[in-house]
Formats: C-alpha cells, sequence, structure tokens
C-alpha cells in the first residue's frame, strides 16, 4: 500500500498526539508549535499537518487525549459510581499534566472521540432516569467542578503563602489539626456532596 504525500512509517496521530503533550509537560503550553513538535519527532513540520491540519485541531487533539486518559475502566456500578470513578481520575490526570489545564478549561469537546465520550456520559445518566437535560447539565458540572478544583491545587501548590491567621481562630485551629485542608479528601467531599445533589434532581422532571 503506498503512502499518500506528507506521511512518515510509524507515524500516526495518536503519536503526534503524544509527542504533544510530553512537550507540554516538559516546556508547557506556550512552547508548543508545529516546528517544535517536527523536531521532537524527527520530521518536518509540514508533515505534521497530515495528521493534524490546523494547530487548533493539535489542540483539540490534546483535549480528547487528557479525556481519553482519564476515563476510569469500565464499572458495573450505578450512575454514581461511574461519575465518582470519572471524577476522581479526571483530577488525578490533570495533575499529572498540569500545562495542559489551561487548554482543557477552555475549548470545549469538538472530536468524535470527545463528543462520543460525553455523549456516553449522557445517555448513562438518560437510562438512569435523568431528563436529558438535566443529564448534560451534570456531566458538565461534575467536569467544570474537576477541572476548577485541579486549577486550584496546582495554583497553590506554585508557593502561595498564607497570611496572619491569629485574629481568625477556626481557620487557624484547621490549618494546626489539618482539617478541611486536605486537597484530596476535600475533593472527595465535594465529589460526593455534588453527586448526592444531583441525586435529589434526578426525576423531579424539570429540563436544566
Amino acid at each position: 500500500m503506498s503512502r499518500t504525500p506528507g506521511t512518515k512509517v510509524g507515524l500516526s496521530r495518536e503519536r503526534v498526539l503524544a509527542a504533544a503533550l510530553a512537550l507540554v509537560d516538559r516546556d508547557g503550553l506556550k512552547a508548543l508549535s508545529m516546528r517544535k513538535l517536527g523536531a521532537e519527532l524527527d520530521v518536518e513540520a509540514m508533515t505534521l499537518y497530515h495528521y493534524v491540519p490546523t494547530k487548533d485541531a493539535l489542540l483539540d487533539g490534546l483535549v480528547e487525549l487528557v479525556l481519553r486518559r482519564s476515563e476510569p475502566p469500565a464499572l458495573d456500578g450505578d450512575w454514581r459510581s461511574v461519575l465518582s470513578a470519572y471524577a476522581h481520575s479526571l483530577r488525578e490526570t490533570l495533575l499529572s499534566h498540569p500545562h495542559v489545564l489551561p487548554l482543557v478549561a477552555s475549548r470545549p469537546a469538538v472530536t468524535p472521540d470527545t463528543l462520543c465520550f460525553v455523549e456516553d456520559g449522557v445517555r448513562m445518566l438518560v437510562d438512569a432516569g435523568f431528563p436529558l437535560g438535566r443529564a448534560l447539565d451534570a456531566v458538565n458540572a461534575l467536569s467544570v467542578f474537576v477541572i476548577g478544583h485541579a486549577t486550584s491545587e496546582v495554583a497553590i501548590g506554585e508557593g502561595s503563602q498564607l497570611p496572619d491567621l491569629s485574629e481568625f481562630p477556626l481557620l487557624a485551629e484547621a490549618l494546626r489539626s489539618g482539617r478541611g485542608t486536605d486537597d484530596a479528601a476535600r475533593f472527595r467531599f465535594a465529589v460526593e456532596a455534588l453527586l448526592a445533589g444531583l441525586e435529589t434532581l434526578r426525576g423531579d422532571g424539570v429540563e436544566g
């Protein structure tokens, strides 16, 4: 089988996206360009356009890749178990790729694989009794919360300093004892609270 112009043996869209993610992880999102990515893969920049036709397509592909890596294994359980596993997996994936966070936060799902990911989540909730609007609202609310929480964790971890808390005894005690200050525990509590709230709206019949 002959190769089309611009292709290279061993190169694929998946490999291009993986190399782009590795470059962003190492050097930051601003460092990503077709020229630098081509150098990473030892090809001319023009060769990459066969796999990602535009820079926007490359960025959308990065969002897709991160979401695919955050998809938990198939679970035999109710919708709350599945969404909880997804939330925790997405948080871990985002924290593993902090430079991609602004991209995931700012670009909507547009690639077929990403839309399929969202479609599957919405279908699961509709099958569980959510009206369509509520189902889409639920998937969006959970995803936005996870992205926001991960963004906050990364920002706080970059050297933020607390002010003097001597006039705020409850906050000072929480900091001293560690109660309410663990990011993972706080995240777990918030996800369970969100899912419990969604449960109360599941069968109200009101579209979002």
